[in-house]
């Protein structure tokens, strides 16, 4: 207690106390009224735009149900809903099987290899879903694609082995790059898991895999449930591998066909409204079941207050075939990806690998983005959002959490929910929605960087919540009551004593925020102008003009910068005190 008097200031003398209680209501006030317009505002425009908008525009504005009855009478939207449900569906619980497998091996086998593996588990994180996708399209494509015109040429034929252009390869594609997220999920639900009942069912005599269907996946089965529905609700929401893979050959789910509703001529606003709450309805009912089994798995809890060691059981001979495993999954997700970009980048136009294009190399493409005249507006506008973004977010999170946790303020429960509803927004239906109201609502944003940075803060503001969360439930009452009785103000009290608290979880939401935001296009992709590119979006345009070695070259260089980035800020972290999950 008295450490906490030391490091408050002693207020000025005759500052009278309404002046603090001010202050505090203010900072509140605004925080609160912040979070609403940020909730509330996307969802209330997009549902008025979807009954509103006429079918031309040569009508006024009116209500209308022409929206849902074109896009809900087809045969097509019934494809369209299908499709979409596939795709979800497949890859969620491709990615799950794919990292469950690895985080189980990586937690509770002897494989070699695996301390090694699960430190390089957050390359994947940092390759941007943009280039994740483009890779395998060299790597995957019936016409270009290495890995096609490898096995013809072994086998002396003209079979397509692989076709990335279908709904399986779709599924390939984007449950490879989710399933590093499934990883690390899985891999701290096994890790918190008291493993004294495989241990005694592996005294029992148990096999290895009796052992891991039997206990282990039963014990884990919340996690496994809540892991499914966050792959879930990411892929009904992807962007990047339905329009590069499926929109070629005609496979559209929801948000492909929001994109091109938006840009055809004329731009169908209203449909793209109507299908973009269909979409919305599907990602709440999915974090809804996500929500209500974290506040009901209490029956499946296995850790005590008794400390535990678990050890690794023991595969035999079979620990060097699960290694290898590792190492084909490392190539398949980071390797051969960042690889075939590498060579792309080095062509003066694309080739497959061969001692012929090995005389072509060149350093042309990189020179061209070195070049590229808005690359510096674009690199300077990505670190202007994603900086000011993770900043914003973690000190309104932070006051929003204080009042969740520390407060009795009625409604602080509506508070929560509200900040929280934007993460059943998928980037594109957040980008669409925010683009309606400030086109009706003109303000002086729409073109410019701000609205670019209202809806960063919009759809990253559930992640800073979670994490300022975590760690405002770990500060006690106490200190603020200490601080109190020293005379210190709220606003003191709040900078001096619960900031400085929160710095640890602070830091890993801000650093992950700042990812995350750097690397954005969905929402992106409506809403930037020619003067507020960001260089998702300048990747994003190489490839509709067809330019394939400069995009390879600006994601070789985009991802090494990600990269170095992350170490820099993991560093950063560590120095002060952010302890790695």
């Amino acid at each position: 207690m008295e450490a906490v008097g030391q490091i408050i200031a002693a207020p000025p003398a005759g500052r009278k106390r309404w002046q603090n209680i001010e202050l505090k209501w203010l900072i509140i006030g605004v925080s609160v009224l912040v979070v609403a317009y940020l909730a509330l505002m996307p969802l209330g425009f997009l549902l008025w735009q979807s009954f509103f908008t006429p079918q031309t525009f040569a009508k006024a504005a009116q209500f209308t149900y022409d929206n849902y009855i074109t896009a809900y009478t087809s045969v097509e939207t019934l494809k369209l809903f299908m499709n979409s449900v596939t795709f979800a569906i497949g890859t969620s619980l491709f990615a799950f099987f794919v990292g469950t497998a690895l985080a189980w091996m990586n937690e509770r086998t002897n494989t070699p290899l695996k301390s090694l593996f699960f430190a390089l588990s957050i390359i994947p994180l940092i390759i941007p879903g943009i280039l994740f996708t483009v890779a395998w399209i060299l790597l995957g494509s019936s016409k270009i694609g290495i890995i096609n015109l490898m096995l013809q040429h072994w086998f002396n034929t003209d079979y397509v082995f692989v076709n990335i252009y279908s709904m399986w390869g779709m599924i390939w594609v984007d449950g490879l790059h989710y399933s590093s997220m499934a990883f690390l999920i899985m891999t701290a639900a096994f890790r918190s898991m008291d493993p004294s009942l495989e241990e005694s069912a592996m005294m029992s005599g148990a096999s290895v895999p009796q052992i891991a269907w039997h206990i282990t996946l039963k014990l884990t089965w919340p996690a496994i449930f809540a892991t499914i529905l966050i792959l879930f609700v990411r892929s009904i929401e992807s962007f990047e591998v339905p329009a590069l893979l499926g929109l070629p050959v005609g496979i559209q789910v929801f948000t492909s066909s929001i994109y091109e509703a938006i840009h055809q001529y004329p731009s169908q606003i209203g449909l793209a409204s109507s299908y973009a709450v269909t979409l919305l309805l599907i990602t709440t009912v999915g974090i809804y079941f996500q929500s209500r089994l974290s506040s009901q798995g209490s029956k499946y809890s296995t850790v005590t207050g008794k400390g535990f060691r678990p050890r690794a059981m023991d595969l035999g001979k079979w620990k060097y075939l699960t290694a290898s495993i590792f190492v084909l999954y490392f190539a398949l997700i980071v390797v051969l990806p960042f690889l075939v970009l590498l060579w792309s980048s080095l062509q003066k136009f694309y080739s497959v690998p061969s001692m012929q294009a090995l005389h072509n190399l060149s350093f042309d493409a990189y020179k061209f983005i070195w070049n590229y005249p808005t690359l510096i507006s674009a690199v300077s506008n990505s670190l202007w959002l994603a900086v000011g973004t993770a900043t914003l977010v973690m000190l309104l999170t932070s006051v929003i959490c204080w009042i969740v946790v520390k407060t009795k303020l009625p409604g602080r429960w509506l508070l929560d929910n509200l900040a929280s509803l934007p993460m059943v927004f998928p980037g594109l239906v957040l980008g669409l929605a925010i683009m309606i109201f400030y086109l009706n609502v003109n303000i002086g944003v729409y073109g410019t960087m701000w609205i670019m940075f209202i809806a960063y803060v919009t759809r990253f503001m559930p992640y800073g919540l979670r994490y300022n969360t975590t760690s405002m439930l770990q500060i006690h009452k106490e200190l603020e009551e200490s601080a109190a009785m020293s005379g210190a103000s709220w606003s003191t009290t709040f900078w001096r004593i619960i900031l400085p608290l929160l710095k640890p979880g602070m830091l890993a939401g801000w650093i992950y925020i700042l990812i995350v935001s750097i690397r954005e296009l969905s929402t992106s992709i409506l809403l930037y102008s020619p003067d507020t590119e960001v260089v998702s979006v300048q990747i994003w345009e190489l490839w509709e003009n067809g330019q394939y070695v400069e995009l390879s070259a600006l994601g070789v260089m985009f991802i090494i910068a990600l990269f170095i980035l992350v170490m820099l800020a993991q560093l950063i972290g560590k120095q002060f005190g952010v302890k790695e999950d």
